[in-house]
Parts: C-alpha cells; structure tokens; sequence
C-alpha cells in the first residue's frame, strides 16, 4: 500500500466536513469520492485525524456504527434526525451523496 499523503488526508477532511447534519455517508463512499482505493484508508485517516470532525456521520458499509462507538455516535445521529432502526442507520433515507 501506497502511503497515504497529505492532499489525500485533506481532501478526506473536506468530504468529511461535507456532510450536513442529519445525513450520513459511509467509508466507501467517502473513499470513491476521494480517490482511495480503500475504505480502510478513509478508517485510519478518521482515527488519527478526525477529532475536529462530524465524525459520527460516517459508517461503515452495514449502516451499523463500531461496537465500541455505537452508542454514543447513534445518540449523536439520533439528535441530528437520522432514521435509526435496530441499531442500524437507514442508509437509504439518510446517505450523503457527494
């Protein structure tokens, strides 16, 4: 793997800061967006540099966030008006589109 460069973390940052309350995207998504070949890519960038950031809006792939986040970032989602049904975002209804 490539190592990850500044403009990439960057431009992760904006797709990040994109999203408006009450929407969602997933780490795919945002990897597509970006150019990344990965969303693992888009999960590091998220865990060394997103403390600034709407992080909450972004899951994974299942619309179901980590278990050691789930709930906390549900609670963050909920407030926002996200559609939450069993532990899980409503991807259809809420998902960012960039």
């Amino acid at each position: 793997m490539a190592a990850t460069t500044d403009e990439q973390i960057e431009r992760v940052r904006e797709l990040v800061a994109s999203i408006l309350p009450g929407r969602v995207a997933t780490y795919g998504d945002i990897a597509s967006a970006a150019g990344l070949s990965s969303p693992r890519t888009v999960g590091w960038i998220m865990r060394t540099d997103s403390s600034d950031l709407s992080w909450h809006r972004v899951l994974g792939a299942s619309g179901r966030p980590a278990p050691h986040l789930a709930h906390r970032q549900l609670a963050k989602l909920e407030l926002e008006g996200v559609p939450i049904r069993d532990g899980r975002v409503d991807l259809a209804a809420a998902r960012h589109r960039f």
